[in-house]
């Protein structure tokens, strides 16, 4: 990296270099037995040169050309893209727990034992289908800039997704566990899989209309997506935003915090510097149902004329390989804060409701609007404070500015899922359609 540094500073104004190294070991599991094993080395460099407040990116997979690999960004310089910003000298950083040396000599054999156990408890006390994912995923994280940036971090994590799918169909109940380390599926994650399907086997046709709507943390993304796209500089700068205007004004019902903090190094993947080199910080977005704060890169702070937040990563919404990825602004260690609810207690709440277990469709609707519609898979309709069923064919739609104005209670625990680390929510006053 750095004798690549040293020739293309000679023909550009400024120059970043980020290189990744991913080691990663996956299992799978269908039907209680052992499916698929596969273990990946991946590595790659990416660079982004300016020249005349031009920006050029080019990412290869080795560094044997850097000649060619160079001469790829110069020749992307003709696109046009501005880039008119600064890249940072960050220094001093604050040090986080992020990597677990153990991870190094955990083998697809003691990931398969973990499996079999876990199936061996579900197994013979349900008579849905038992599926697991797990695995282990090693990151090494390298960027240098002209500026004299150079910053590191390894970052370890395990990882299980337990499921027991309804029959005819693919929806589920599942849970995804999160660690830096190997531990095993606590029985509480694999009790609540196991309780919520067996509730619900049963399939139902209840009527549709506004009522109580439980959103997991598996399905509170849905919603999540919407204030990603609101709070985001790009959307922004690009006016397509309908809360640009609305710091400091209350957006959602008073139960709700969202923050992102990459620095909270309690749960993997914790985050000392972005993408970009920039430090990282904690982060509200909301608080207290008040919009507090926007997210930026350096792209689009500079355009903005504000300070980057440190939330320039190189991801999409449904992953990708980070390499090819140029950064742009990205929440990617978000929390909602618990409220003081158990989950049974949430559900002896619901006199007459929908519990949001799946979504399908995440992507329907106005996403900078705020809109949704989803197909829920499945639904879980409960009565009377329990859980008497399953509804197929059913939807749920809103828009985020009414729904998340009525919060009436938020679960007390976090769970890791898609987009963040998030507890139930329960709703009131949401427009559910089903068959009948």
């Amino acid at each position: 990296m750095e004798k690549l540094m040293e020739i293309a500073k000679k023909v550009s104004d400024k120059v970043e270099i980020y290189s990744l190294e991913q080691i990663t070991d996956s299992i799978s599991f269908e039907n209680a037995k052992l499916k698929d094993v596969d273990s990946k080395l991946q590595s790659g460099f990416s660079l982004r040169i300016m020249k005349d407040r031009k920006m050029g990116f080019a990412f290869t997979k080795n560094l044997v050309d850097r000649d060619e690999f160079l001469q790829n960004a110069l020749n992307s310089l003709k696109g046009g893209a501005e880039a008119n910003f600064d890249l940072p000298l960050t220094k001093n950083l604050p040090e986080l727990d992020t990597y677990n040396s153990s991870i190094e000599t955990l083998t697809n054999t003691e990931i398969v034992d973990e499996c079999n156990r876990i199936c061996d408890i579900l197994a013979p006390k349900t008579s849905g289908q038992v599926n697991i994912y797990a695995g282990r995923v090693i990151n090494r994280i390298r960027l240098i800039n002209s500026n004299g940036t150079d910053l590191s971090t390894d970052i370890s994590y395990y990882y299980t997704y337990t499921s027991i799918m309804y029959p005819g169909g693919y929806s589920s109940i599942s849970r995804e566990t999160i660690y830096k380390k190997f531990e095993e599926t606590p029985d509480d994650c694999l009790n609540y899989i196991l309780n919520t399907y067996n509730k619900s086997v049963k399939e139902i046709n209840p009527k549709g209309g506004k009522m109580k709507v439980l959103f997991l943390p598996e399905t509170m993304y849905v919603l999540i997506w919407r204030v990603l796209s609101a709070t985001s500089g790009k959307s922004i700068y690009e006016k397509q935003s309908p809360i640009a205007n609305k710091l400091g004004a209350r957006i959602f019902d008073k139960k709700l915090t969202i923050y992102n903090d990459s620095l909270n190094d309690k749960m993997p993947g914790a985050r000392s510097f972005d993408d970009e080199g920039t430090l990282c910080q904690h982060l509200p977005i909301v608080e207290d149902g008040i919009l507090k704060n926007f997210y930026y890169d350096l792209h689009y702070a500079n355009k903005l004329n504000t300070k980057p937040t440190g939330h320039g990563f190189r991801s999409a919404v449904w992953g990708g390989d980070s390499i090819t990825i140029k950064p742009a602004p990205s929440l990617n260690h978000l929390y909602i804060k618990p409220g003081d609810k158990s989950f049974e207690e949430l559900i002896r709440s619901i006199d007459r409701g929908i519990v949001a277990a799946g979504a399908l469709g995440a992507h329907s609707g106005n996403i900078p609007n705020g809109d949704f519609s989803i197909g829920l898979n499945p639904a879980l309709y409960v009565e009377n404070g329990e859980i008497v069923g399953f509804v197929k064919d059913s939807m749920a739609a809103g828009n985020i500015y009414e729904v998340m104005k009525n919060v009436l209670d938020v679960e007390n625990t976090l769970y890791p899922a898609t987009m963040g680390t998030f507890p139930a929510v329960l709703f009131g006053n949401v427009s559910v359609a089903t068959k009948s």
